[in-house]
């Protein structure tokens, strides 16, 4: 039950080199997979864990090997998510960057092709960030991190705390003025 059915050195390297694997998949599906997860993505999720399983294991099922397995997927992941805080080449090696799919009102449908985004998401986005339709925003990015971040057009926001403090306290001098009139 405790004792390891390879070598120790073998089952970091295993577990570290199908940790590289998944992440370069992960990678290169882009920042859309990271937005949300969909059934397909959930079930490829679950059918990804187990296909890799046994490169890490391999044929130990101790469960001396498999705390090793895991601490070390925990360490590398810990170690690398640290190096991206530390490192601009890391995190864009890892997160990529932002990439915009709005300009100046525009949907940039070369971008979200290559991205995998559906207008639908965007539309989504929009409602989500207080907008009723995409022509109402100037400009959108999905960034690094797979969130769809908009900004509506100057005469689409909606008004901050700050505005109707500000209006409220100019009408105030305005009807001071008009009362000190009449």
């Amino acid at each position: 039950m405790f004792v390891s059915g390879i070598p120790l050195a073998e089952k970091l390297l295993r577990t570290v080199l199908v940790y590289a694997l998944v992440a370069v998949l992960v990678r290169i599906t882009g920042k859309r997979g990271l937005a949300g997860l969909n059934t397909l993505d959930v079930a490829v999720v679950f059918l990804l864990s187990n296909v890799v399983q046994n490169a890490i294991i391999g044929n130990d099922l101790s469960v001396t090997g498999a705390a090793v397995g895991a601490g070390t997927l925990v360490f590398v992941d810990s170690a690398l998510n640290r190096a991206a805080t530390r490192s601009a080449w890391v995190s864009r090696m890892f997160d990529g960057t932002d990439t915009t799919v709005i300009a100046e009102g525009r949907v940039l449908d070369r971008a979200l092709r290559r991205l995998g985004v559906r207008r639908s998401e965007l539309e989504h986005a929009v409602r989500v960030q207080n907008g009723d339709e995409l022509a109402q925003v100037d400009h959108g990015v999905l960034t690094a991190s797979g969130q769809l971040v908009l900004t509506l057009q100057l005469a689409q926001q909606s008004a901050t705390r700050g505005d109707v403090d500000r209006l409220s306290a100019q009408l105030a001098r305005i009807e001071a003025a008009l009362a000190a009139r009449g």
